[in-house]
């Protein structure tokens, strides 16, 4: 499954752009929330998501970048919101703000940096519907993808295994052709991407070149 992020695209453009992700093949539209404090960019608020919400009928995956986002998950989920996902390192009670989107009806998503473990949000995987691994440092579209963040991937589905527990994973950054397949290989349900799908002229062929490069078939 494929997320491409509005943010590798022109805001200005944001229904040609949601239509270009609808035509591609992918089910998912991701929104990077930035405040200028959790992360160094602001990009735009539940204001955005809720206009956006009238022009397509993807699943909205909306991450908050966001320093304690307890304050605003009423809002987003009101905007239209499908999947909210917040950050381990951003709040001090981040099973709370989990409850807080299941209560509102979304599914839950929890996010870790680089530099956070697995360990420390284990805890909560048995009540997340959703792990993001950052595989850059949040806050830039563009980055190198850290590759050491493929350990964390194998080790989230180990431990989904193991426990028999069913949230999803995603990787968010850098991701491209060079890595899909290995990140896949090791448990990966959920691509976000930005730059390398906005680059694309054509969308539709580069997804089913991604498709093809993780079922095989191509080398």
């Amino acid at each position: 499954m494929y997320a491409p992020s509005i943010l590798g695209g022109d805001f200005s453009r944001a229904g040609e752009e949601l239509r270009a992700i609808a035509s591609s093949g992918a089910d998912y539209a991701h929104f990077d929330v930035m405040d200028g404090s959790f992360v160094p960019e602001i990009t735009f608020g539940a204001k955005f998501i809720e206009d956006c919400r009238h022009l397509s009928d993807l699943i909205f995956d909306v991450h908050l970048m966001i320093d304690n986002p307890e304050r605003h998950i009423e809002r987003f989920a009101k905007a239209g919101c499908d999947r909210i996902t917040v950050h381990a390192e951003a709040s001090k009670h981040i099973w709370r703000v989990l409850a807080m989107i299941k209560e509102a009806g979304k599914e839950a998503g929890i996010a870790i940096n680089p530099g956070t473990s697995v360990s420390s949000i284990e805890p909560v995987l048995s009540f997340a519907d959703y792990v993001l691994v950052m595989t850059v440092n949040p806050g830039y579209g563009g980055q190198r993808f850290i590759t050491q963040m493929i350990d964390k991937i194998e080790e989230l589905d180990s431990r989904r295994t193991e426990n028999g527990w069913s949230y999803l994973i995603g990787a968010d950054g850098g991701i491209s052709s060079r890595n899909i397949k290995t990140l896949y290989d090791k448990g990966l349900d959920l691509a976000v991407m930005g730059s390398s799908f906005f680059a694309e002229e054509d969308k539709a062929a580069y997804i089913k070149e991604l498709d093809a490069i993780i079922d095989g078939s191509v080398v």
